[in-house]
């Protein structure tokens, strides 16, 4: 990408990664046909429907004209491999709630130790916790872990800290087991409300309650397998695309209109932005969101910010913001709160020409100096697209190595990114 270019147009967010992931492992648990509209057509899409193909599913990937991304089709009707091959487990990560789904559909499965983004130490210990308390029997053989249950229970499960992947776990193999599951410090993101919606058309018993949302105590009452039917369901939008383009707009500047947003998800990142000093205007009944970032003598860092569960900024969003600091004039102090090693994005940068420190869980940026265009490598997903909004702001070319892991969560950011006016494209 060549830049020093402002970014001006609109663009359709896709649907949701974080979202689809764990909804399509909970078509696992439904010995019926489920239809997924809105999926996003990302390599980590693809690895989940080559994991359920492998148990026997039958899926199916369509193009949906006029709209971007997929309908995909899934018929689980005679699922019977309990064994997920290695080669798409050690890829992504959350392949690992499949062990849920798996055990609530089939009472035994064995997977090896899941892949993905290198950000830090990120156990599966809760995960697994979880699945014990339900009446799994886990054991592992080197990188292979068994679990299996003759039947699952019912359990108050109270989890240490919030965790979103322990939570979805917890859920797909609660939903029919024996009696009624309790989670205490469930984790409250959309994605978990999602999952949760889904099942329920599917004739599951879960209570989305106000008690959920505001102490995280999740209730599910288990059913019969044979209770849970197919279903049509609509992935939402994806509320980390959104930001990593609001962001871009705010460091490349410009004006930019973000269309099929989740709006009522994007509090904290519009909160940001608009402290930031860039205009956002938000349209609920257009499900619109508009930023104008033209006059960047108004940009300007705020001192603190911190990651942290849901509603708060997302972990997901701390590079991209890392990115626009970059370019904010004064300082911002990130502290990281989720992930322990979510800061591989600053060596890059800083060959870039930026100011940035980093102490433990903590970053310093210092804003405002010029980024010169540089070769760089993506080194996860989300650091990836960040470096990328660095090179939108930097003088001369940047190339991005390593362009897969953006391609994990992002179905067309050159694509995207062209159409708003960025000078960009692959190359071989």
């Amino acid at each position: 990408m060549e830049g020093k270019n402002a970014l001006n147009g609109r663009i359709r967010i896709q649907g949701s990664k974080n979202a689809a992931l764990p909804i399509l492992a909970a078509c696992m648990l439904i010995p019926d046909k489920c239809v997924l509209k809105n999926c996003p057509d990302i390599t980590d899409i693809g690895y989940m429907c080559s994991l359920l193909k492998s148990t026997g599913a039958v899926v199916d990937a369509k193009p949906v004209t006029g709209q971007t991304g997929l309908c995909l089709e899934i018929d689980a009707q005679n699922v019977k491999e309990h064994r997920l091959p290695e080669k798409y487990v050690s890829a992504m990560r959350s392949s690992v709630v499949l062990m849920g789904a798996m055990l609530g559909r089939l009472g035994e499965v064995c997977v090896n130790y899941p892949g993905g983004c290198v950000i830090g130490e990120r156990p599966i210990d809760l995960h697994l916790s979880g699945l014990e308390r339900l009446g799994a029997q886990i054991w592992t053989e080197g990188n292979h872990i068994h679990a299996y249950a003759d039947e699952l229970k019912g359990a108050v499960i109270a989890f240490p800290f919030s965790s979103v992947g322990a939570t979805q776990n917890t859920i797909l193999a609660a939903v029919t087991a024996k009696g009624t599951t309790v989670i205490k410090n469930a984790a409250r993101e959309p994605e978990i409300v999602e999952l949760c919606r889904f099942l329920n058309q599917a004739g599951a018993r879960i209570e989305l309650s106000d008690t959920f949302m505001e102490q995280g105590k999740l209730v599910i009452h288990g059913v019969e397998l044979s209770r849970l039917h197919g279903v049509e369901y609509d992935i939402p939008s994806d509320r980390i695309v959104a930001g990593t383009y609001l962001f871009a707009a705010l460091a490349a500047g410009g004006e930019v209109r973000l269309e099929n947003i989740p709006i009522g998800q994007m509090d904290s990142v519009c909160g940001i932005i608009t402290r930031m000093g860039a205009a956002v205007v938000q349209c609920p009944e257009d499900k619109a969101i508009q930023v104008n970032a033209i006059d960047r003598d108004r940009i300007v860092n705020i001192p603190y910010i911190e990651t942290d569960v849901y509603p708060a900024f997302p972990t997901d969003l701390q590079s991209p913001l890392l990115a626009a600091a970059c370019m904010a004039k004064g300082r911002l102090i990130l502290k990281e709160k989720i992930f322990s090693s979510r800061f591989r994005i600053v060596e890059e940068l800083q060959r870039m020409g930026a100011d940035v420190t980093i102490d433990r869980d903590t970053a310093v940026v210092t804003g405002g100096r010029e980024l010169e265009g540089r070769n760089v490598i993506a080194r996860e997903l989300r650091g990836g697209a960040a470096l990328v909004i660095a090179g939108l702001c930097a003088s001369g070319i940047t190339t991005v190595a390593d362009c897969g892991y953006i391609c994990r969560g992002y179905q067309d950011i050159v694509g995207d990114l062209a159409g708003l006016g960025a000078r960009i494209g692959y190359v071989d």
